[in-house]
C-alpha cells in the first residue's frame, strides 16, 4: 500500500521530467530527418539520413571534432595537474590559508561569457591588455593571441575556469588523508617527493577520476568562450562541435543539418560518459 501511494506521489514529477527530456529530443530527431532551412520555412521535405551524411562529410566536422578533442584533453591535463599541485600546497597550514582557498575557487563561479570578456579585453588584448604591457616593459613585441595562437588562448581561458573546480574537489579529498601515515613515512626516511608519489597520489586517484568525468562532460559543450572571443576562427581553427552546430543553425540557417549534428554530438558525449563511468567504476572496484 505504501509503495503504491509513493508511486502515485512521484508520478507527476517523473512524468514532467520525461516530457521535459523527450519532447526536445523528439523534435531534434524530427528536424534531423527533414530538409528545414529557415530561409525557406514552407519547404520541409523528408530526406531521411541525408542531413547526417552532409554533416559528417562537411569540411568543418573533422576540424570541429579534432578541436573538441584538443580542447578537452588539454584542459583536462592542465586542470588536473595544476589542481593536484595547488591542493597539495594549500593543504600545508600557513597564515591566511582560508582566504587563499576562497580566492582559488572563486573563478569557477564567474560566468563563462564574463571571464572570456575579461581575458579578451583586459589580459590578452594586443594593445591595452596586461600581457601586452608586460611584453612592452621587457622590450618585446606584444602578441596578438587570438590571431596568432587562437586555440591556445581558448585553452588558457577554459583552463582558468576549470582549475578551481579541480582544486575544490582535490582540496576536499586531501582533508581525509591520514596524517599519521605521512608522519610514519617521514620517520622511515621518505622525502616529500616519495610521500607525494606513494601516498598522496594514490589517495587522490578517485577524486581525480571524478574530476575527469565531470569536466569531460562539460568541456564537450564549450561554446560561450569561443563565441565571445574568436567566433570559431580564424577559419575553423577554434571551431568545436558545439560552435559548428550553432553556426549551421543560426548563421547558415540550416536547422535540419544542425539537428543532425546535435544528435551526433549527443552520441559522442554519451560514448565518452559511458567510457569514463566504466573507467571510474573499475578504478573504484580495484581500490575497494
Amino acid at each position: 500500500m505504501k509503495s503504491r501511494v509513493s508511486l502515485i506521489a512521484v508520478s507527476p514529477s517523473v512524468l514532467a521530467l520525461l516530457i521535459w527530456m523527450i519532447v526536445p529530443l523528439a523534435l531534434t530527431i524530427y528536424f534531423s530527418l527533414i530538409r528545414y532551412n529557415l530561409l525557406y520555412p514552407g519547404e520541409r521535405p523528408f530526406v531521411g539520413l541525408e542531413n547526417f551524411y552532409y554533416f559528417l562529410t562537411d569540411q568543418g566536422f573533422i576540424a570541429g571534432a579534432m578541436n573538441t578533442l584538443r580542447l578537452v584533453l588539454s584542459v583536462l591535463a592542465i586542470s588536473v595537474v595544476a589542481g593536484v599541485l595547488i591542493a597539495v600546497l594549500v593543504d600545508t597550514p600557513f597564515f591566511g590559508r582560508g582566504v587563499v582557498r576562497v580566492l582559488l575557487i572563486s573563478p569557477f563561479f564567474i560566468m563563462p561569457t564574463v571571464s572570456a570578456l575579461v581575458w579578451k579585453n583586459l589580459l590578452l588584448h594586443p594593445v591595452s591588455g596586461v600581457f601586452a604591457a608586460v611584453w612592452r616593459f621587457f622590450g618585446a613585441t606584444p602578441v596578438d593571441w587570438f590571431s596568432q595562437y587562437p586555440m591556445l588562448s581558448i585553452i588558457i581561458i577554459v583552463s582558468w575556469q576549470w582549475i578551481p573546480f579541480a582544486v575544490l574537489i582535490l582540496m576536499t579529498a586531501m582533508q581525509s588523508l591520514d596524517q599519521e601515515q605521512k608522519d610514519a613515512a617521514r620517520l622511515d626516511g621518505a622525502g616529500p617527493l616519495s610521500i607525494f608519489i606513494h601516498i598522496t597520489l594514490p589517495h587522490l586517484a578517485r577524486p581525480i577520476a571524478v574530476v575527469v568525468m565531470i569536466e569531460t562532460i562539460f568541456l564537450l559543450s564549450i561554446f560561450a568562450e569561443i563565441y565571445t572571443t574568436t567566433g570559431g576562427g580564424p577559419g575553423y581553427d577554434t571551431t568545436n562541435l558545439a560552435y559548428l552546430i550553432y553556426s549551421q543553425a543560426l548563421l547558415q540557417f540550416d536547422v535540419g543539418m544542425a539537428s543532425a549534428g546535435g544528435l551526433v554530438a549527443v552520441v559522442i558525449a554519451n560514448i565518452a560518459a559511458f567510457i569514463l563511468v566504466r573507467m571510474i567504476g573499475k578504478s573504484l572496484t580495484d581500490k575497494a
